[in-house]
């Protein structure tokens, strides 16, 4: 049975709980501190995003994210070259938005956060989405094939979807085009510390000229609906949904 929440943007009082989520999903060299959090309230509150219980107000998920540009995107050398608060080194607004962390304890509070975050993300005419997905399935590859380039493996395909179960599942989030796959982008151990970045589209960002006249509200009851008519003309019989409504309902680009 689903649980109800409530999904919201965060503020300072939401630390404690988000350091009791962190803790539950990452490691110690991985987690963010009270500190990190704060940093990240402050600089950007309207793209810091979590989903909660509404009977316990548990911390079940939380989305960070920041403007970015694909410039500094490609220029980046590691984690914290993307995820850093200070401005882009381009000039000009950034049309993009880097995923700093996702962190989930459930499925459903997961994708809450994206579908609270799709309606924010036109109304503001942010047409772009980038994350640095981990590659959990590097360390046994090159087990079985110590001469496998790490680079062949990240773009390596079984099927249509990537080999590699991270980037499959972020395939289908709406995120299927690898701009750089990079040493040392982060510690995680099955990685071997590599990272590959990937971008994705806004779903119905094309049409942000309207989005932005339309008042919130609205525009997340057109976007609901939207989501409602994909899931009815793509469901298929075993009841999967289809790319199209995963990215939709599911992913910010």
């Amino acid at each position: 049975m689903a649980r109800r929440l409530i999904t919201r943007f965060l503020d300072v009082n939401d630390i404690p709980a988000l350091l009791q989520l962190e803790s539950r999903q990452w490691d110690a060299t991985q987690a963010a501190d009270a500190s990190t959090l704060h940093k990240r309230l402050q600089a950007h509150p309207d793209l810091c995003i979590g989903a909660f219980c509404a009977r316990t107000d548990e911390a079940l998920a939380s989305l960070f994210l920041r403007p970015i540009n694909e410039h500094d995107i490609r220029n980046a050398r590691s984690w914290a070259d993307c995820a850093g608060h200070d401005r882009s080194n381009t000039p000009g607004a950034p049309h993009g938005l880097f995923g700093i962390s996702l962190t989930s304890i459930s499925p459903q509070a997961g994708s809450a956060v994206f579908a609270f975050l799709w309606p924010h993300a036109l109304k503001n005419g942010w047409r772009n989405g980038y994350l640095g997905s981990p590659i959990p399935g590097l360390k046994r590859a090159l087990e079985e094939d110590p001469d496998l380039d790490v680079e062949v493996y990240a773009r390596s395909l079984r099927g249509n979807l990537p080999r590699d179960p991270q980037l499959r599942y972020y395939h289908q989030m709406g995120f299927p085009e690898i701009i750089a796959v990079v040493p040392d982008y982060f510690p995680h151990a099955q990685s071997l510390d590599y990272g590959v970045l990937l971008r994705g589209t806004v779903p119905l960002s094309q049409f942000c000229p309207l989005w932005r006249l339309l008042p919130i509200g609205v525009l997340e009851r057109v976007l609901g609906w939207i989501a409602r008519r994909l899931e009815s003309m793509h469901a298929s019989p075993t009841g999967r949904r289809s790319r199209v409504l995963s990215r939709a309902k599911e992913s910010m680009s």
